[in-house]
């Protein structure tokens, strides 16, 4: 094995300093360096983690109309939200390009380019030159998240090089949507980052079929929240905790090979880096009998048409 075709990666299960933006950026900061000092070229983190889920959607009767309750907590939230374009990630970004490593990085993005006043879950890339590749915006928002992020567009469908992979990523039941997984297998995707705000109930299954579906390796990337993750200044806090059970969520970061088989099996509640080193050999391997967008693919029957076009309500001409 040449080392071009070997990646070490890590996957950072941790929990936020819940809706405080400038300490969950230094805990991040701190387990980048960690990931890169053990060798790791990847590091994932897991949906939203900056600054963190949205737990207050499924306790505290969100869908409540015209609730001063919810005002508060969304303004709250927009408020930690990270504006990209205001230099946000630029610590981030330094420090990935100081250590050589590539970053996925799951945040909630307070977008310029729609006013600057809704929230999107997106996913964000930073190779390892420290510079931005890719933001996706989710798709379609889960259930009660539809309270809370808007949807996103295909800008962020693509997929990047690194050493011998085609590495792309996608926001948790994003990965149950088959015309997205297909679209990144035809832009050569073979190391997909699955990242969710956690749960092994999310992790345990999806991870080893989109490995045997898609030949690659997948690596599904969860955050921890418990009650104690909860700062004592949150707003809201005591309507928040009556409902709220003492793990709301427990993790369940794993990494499955091109045959489904488990390289890291999944890993519940404990905040940990999982690192582990892959042979894009085994890609090549698995594709010889199922290749979903090459040889065993009939672009003359069904064929996919994506939008990548960034959504915007105003032009400018």
């Amino acid at each position: 094995m040449s080392s071009e075709n070997q990646l070490t990666v890590a996957l950072a299960q941790i929990s936020p300093v819940w809706l405080k933006k400038s300490e969950t950026l230094k805990k991040i900061e701190l387990n980048i360096r960690e990931a890169a000092n053990n060798g790791a070229e990847l590091v994932a983190f897991g949906e939203g983690l900056l600054p963190g889920y949205p737990h207050w959607l499924a306790n505290t009767m969100a869908s409540e109309w015209n609730s001063a309750v919810q005002k508060e907590l969304f303004a709250h939230y927009v408020n930690q939200a990270v504006r990209i374009e205001k230099g946000d990630l630029s610590e981030i970004c330094k420090l990935a390009g100081k250590n050589k490593i590539a970053v996925y990085l799951g945040l909630i993005e307070r977008a310029a380019d729609r006013g600057g006043h809704s929230v999107y879950c997106s996913l964000v890339y930073i190779d390892p030159k420290g510079e931005i590749q890719s933001v996706h915006r989710k798709l379609q928002p889960t259930y009660d998240e539809r309270l809370a992020w808007a949807q996103g567009d295909g800008n962020g469908l693509q997929v990047h090089p690194l050493k011998a992979f085609s590495v792309g990523g996608l926001n948790c039941w994003e990965n149950w949507m088959p015309l997205p997984r297909a679209a990144l297998y035809g832009m050569g995707e073979d190391l997909h980052v699955a990242v969710w705000p956690g749960s092994i109930r999310n992790t345990k299954d999806i991870t080893r079929f989109m490995a045997l579906e898609g030949r690659s390796f997948v690596l599904s990337v969860s955050s921890l929240m418990r009650t104690k993750d909860f700062p004592p200044d949150t707003p809201h806090l005591d309507l928040i905790l009556e409902q709220a059970p003492e793990v709301l969520t427990d993790g369940g970061s794993c990494i499955a090979a091109p045959d489904g088989s488990w390289v890291a099996e999944p890993c519940t509640n404990e905040e940990k880096l999982i690192i582990r080193t892959l042979d894009y050999e085994r890609v090549l391997e698995e594709r010889q009998n199922f290749d979903p967008a090459g040889h065993y693919s009939r672009p003359d029957v069904t064929r996919l048409v994506l939008n990548r076009e960034r959504q915007s309500t105003i032009e400018f001409k």
